[in-house]
């Protein structure tokens, strides 16, 4: 006569608590290895997290790509727009020698004026926030105009609409035709407050029509160094002799991703391993559990129990134990990573897909390392079986 389910738990039940002391050690070495792996899946996303707030703090990942004998024209800038694809924009910036600060009325507010090209706004990946962008009109016609960030239009503006208004710098106005969002340019520890005028004007201005440098903004960190090798072999192809060489605003981070991947393969290393341990010891306690219960065994298979339900039991054992030492570890790691967060105030959110793969790497290993045990126990001779006793 088949078991039923209810039946075939209590009983499951019974026996891990018949070797409490046993039990609770078998479940202590499964809750040490999926610590182990959900900690390093933790530290893992917090890592990527940390990498994603500083990317989305700075502006967007560029190349810079210059000549060490002398400086570019515009005129390579455009030849490399016109040939060179899969980069959503490429611009170029010159900061300016006229100083630092911007006037309006009697305010007056310390930053950095560049002058740009006219894709340079999307090149550096600041998302425009009112008023318009940069026209071509307003670099032919040289038109003094202006766009600001949020920083000078709380220093100089407050609540007032800054667009259309005019600020001075270098003792020229300059009109406000747009506002953009303020993020960490190159080499940058803090935001500053940032002025984006055409080139065109700063160009007729100074008499300079040189430029230092052409930025190119990638669309993600894997594609820069292709992009760096393509960017230099067009412009080596357009001025033989040149000596480009190129640079990128992310330099550091790109350190952190690669040190971050490392880490987090050499712990998840230890985590397997530290889970492959605590499934050594499932084995041994089924091992060990079905020697002592033989006589049981043979008595079940005697009086009709089947040998899926006595197989079934062994592997139910294992499984109980892979899962309270696992969700006790998820649960420990998560209140610690909570508390760790919180403290150095690091981005944390609970994953339900990382606590899923932890809880299910714990059971394949528990499950995998009772079946063969108890494959065997089903296997067992009744009449041997109570020979045994």
């Amino acid at each position: 006569m088949a078991l039923r389910t209810f039946d075939l738990l209590h009983l499951t039940f019974l026996s891990l608590k018949g070797n409490l002391l046993r039990s609770s050690l078998t479940a202590v070495g499964v809750f040490m290895g999926v610590a182990a792996v959900n900690a390093t899946l933790q530290v893992g996303a917090i890592g990527r997290a940390v990498i994603e707030q500083q990317l989305s703090a700075r502006e967007a990942p560029q190349i810079y790509v210059f000549d060490e004998r002398e400086p570019l024209e515009l005129a390579d800038m455009e030849y490399l727009q016109q040939r060179m694809t899969g980069t959503p924009a490429i611009g170029t910036q010159m900061w300016t020698w006229f100083g630092d600060e911007i006037r309006f009325r009697d305010g007056i507010a310390e930053g950095e004026i560049s002058a740009i090209s006219r894709d340079f706004l999307q090149t550096s990946g600041r998302t425009l926030l009112s008023g318009r962008e940069f026209h071509q009109s307003d670099f032919d016609r040289y038109r003094p105009v202006a766009i600001i960030d949020r920083i000078f239009v709380e220093q100089l503006f407050g609540d007032v609409d800054p667009i259309g208004k005019k600020v001075y710098w270098a003792n020229r106005p300059y009109v406000v035709v747009g506002t953009m969002e303020s993020k960490l340019a190159a080499y940058e520890d803090q935001p500053k407050g940032r002025m984006f005028i055409p080139i065109s004007v700063y160009q007729a201005l100074t008499g300079w029509d040189k430029i230092w440098a052409i930025s190119i903004r990638a669309d993600d960190l894997e594609s820069m160094q292709e992009l760096e090798k393509r960017a230099i072999a067009l412009l080596e192809k357009r001025s033989v002799g040149g000596k480009f060489m190129s640079r990128n605003n992310i330099e550091e981070i790109i350190e952190q991703k690669q040190t971050l991947a490392m880490v987090s393969r050499a712990l998840l290393a230890v985590g397997g391993i530290a889970l492959l341990v605590g499934g050594v010891g499932i084995a041994n306690i089924t091992i060990a559990s079905v020697m002592e219960r033989t006589a049981e065994i043979g008595l079940r298979l005697a009086i009709g129990a089947t040998k899926r339900e006595v197989m079934l039991q062994f592997v139910l054992e294992a499984t109980v134990l892979s899962l309270v030492g696992g969700t006790i570890a998820i649960a420990s790691v998560h209140f610690i990573t909570v508390g760790v967060s919180s403290t150095f105030a690091l981005p944390y959110e609970f994953s339900l897909q990382t606590a899923g793969f932890s809880l299910g790497s714990a059971l394949l290993v528990g499950v995998g390392a009772g079946f063969f045990p108890a494959l065997k126990a089903s296997q067992l001779d009744p009449v041997q079986a109570l020979r045994s006793q």
